[in-house]
């Protein structure tokens, strides 16, 4: 059984992990930037450490709503490029680009309102001259971080996952060098602490951007795309629009999926400081695996939009199945990892036993959720890539707000589970998202009289 599936599906798992393994590269490579950041930061001062936590879990939701928008654009590349509408394909980019950019704009402005208000928000007084400037710096970097995301998923969408892998690596070398010169000053360079964090991170996004701006339009590799950016004409309103209509629901839907894990925190306040550190240090080990989950998703919209856009709608299913089943693979290499360490992990980030104790109970529902983990993400990008985002929002949103959440606190507190009951409420909130898009996939396929 297992020979046939594989030799059916053969093809479509080399494709997805060409495809896919660059784009892991490159997202593991930011959260190994993120964790040399709160290194270098923690042994410079504690309170810097501090500060960073707060400044970056404030950012974690437009981030990540910047990025569910970001990838609206890469099925309507790979649906083009599938034509072979080169043309169109180079215009849909430039309309991408002033559709991020206008929605970085929004974001600041948003931003800065919370900024606005960081005194009203009970933090102590002398973390806030630390605060205020690296909030600043975040804020500046947003435009940067936007305009880079279009151009990595134009590059995703037309499969040439490889240059962004390359160019993040890049940026992630630059970024932990110019931590440690400007955190803690050796030679001739100024010793700025956080600050110099916060400034290493934002040239490493403008250095990011600026070598897809060279590659794009100062070289050949995208050479037949520049004529349909600079001449094709068209309904700048209407190619807004279409822009927006595909990226706003995926952005909500990563904002709530994202919005969930960041409103369990609160919860987690009320139990306890050792919980609340327990949550961050599990929810911080967890990326990994998500982030292995989103390669391979990716990968699974590029081929399906593709296979959309050459007529090849026989393949849509099977590219998704594939990727599901690489997903589950991973999934169980992860919950093995995880069964095997679960009682050191804890000591990564602290060397308090209280906390490792937590993280240790914390990871037994993480490793209940893979699977369901691994089934949203499966069929949330095969749904990007048939263009069909609109009910993601609703399902996220009935998913992790409705069900996820209040289960959270139902385990939690009135069930008395205690740290441990919040967590179940994940796999439950997961696994349903997995099931609803899943369901709607195929009622998708059945609709397109796809067997």
């Amino acid at each position: 059984m297992l020979k046939k599936t594989f030799r059916l599906y053969r093809d479509h798992y080399v494709a997805l992990l060409r495809l896919g393994v660059p784009i892991m590269i490159g997202q593991l490579g930011i959260i190994i930037v993120g964790f040399a950041d709160n290194i270098m930061v923690g042994h410079h001062t504690s309170e810097e450490l501090a500060a960073a936590s707060f400044v970056n879990n404030l950012f974690n939701l437009p981030l990540m709503f910047a990025l569910g928008f970001s990838l609206g654009l890469t099925p309507l590349i790979g649906n083009l490029v599938g034509k072979n509408q080169v043309a169109k394909a180079g215009q849909t980019l430039r309309y991408g680009l002033i559709a991020n950019l206008l929605l970085a704009i929004l974001l600041i402005g948003v931003m800065s309102v919370v900024y606005v208000n960081i005194d009203r928000m009970g933090q102590p007084e002398e973390l806030l001259p630390l605060i205020k400037p690296y909030f600043l710096i975040h804020l500046s970097g947003l435009i940067f971080i936007m305009l880079f995301n279009a151009f990595k998923q134009f590059a995703d969408g037309i499969m040439d996952t490889r240059i962004s892998m390359y160019i993040l690596l890049c940026g992630n070398v630059l970024n932990i060098i110019g931590n440690y010169l400007l955190i803690f000053g050796p030679g001739f360079f100024p010793e700025l602490g956080l600050l110099g964090a916060g400034f290493s991170t934002l040239l490493s996004r403008i250095f990011t951007l600026s070598v897809f701006v060279y590659l794009f339009f100062f070289t050949s590799r995208y050479g037949r795309f520049k004529e349909g950016f600079r001449h094709l004409k068209g309904d700048s309103g209407k190619q807004l629009l279409h822009l927006t209509k595909m990226g706003m629901p995926i952005a909500f839907q990563m904002g709530m999926e994202t919005g969930s894990f960041n409103l369990s925190v609160i919860m987690m306040g009320w139990i306890g400081t050792a919980a609340l550190a327990a949550h961050q240090a599990v929810a911080t080990f967890t990326t990994i695996g998500f982030m292995l989950y989103y390669g391979i998703g990716s990968a699974i919209t590029i081929l399906v939009s593709n296979a959309k856009g050459a007529g090849e709608m026989n393949k849509v299913r099977s590219i998704a199945n594939a990727g599901f089943h690489v997903i589950i693979l991973l999934a169980v290499c992860i919950v093995i990892i995880m069964a095997l360490f679960r009682q050191q992990v804890g000591y990564l980030f602290t060397d308090s036993e209280e906390v490792n104790g937590i993280v240790a109970l914390l990871i037994i529902p993480t490793m209940v959720y893979q699977f369901g983990d691994g089934l949203q993400v499966a069929y949330a990008n095969a749904l990007r890539g048939i263009g069909d985002v609109k009910p993601m929002a609703l399902i996220a949103f009935v998913s992790y707000f409705l069900v996820c959440l209040p289960a959270a606190y139902l385990f939690g507190f009135v069930c008395r589970g205690g740290a441990m009951g919040i967590w179940w409420g994940f796999p439950i909130g997961l696994t349903l998202a997995g099931v609803m898009f899943y369901s709607r996939f195929r009622y998708k396929m059945k609709n397109s009289k796809i067997v």
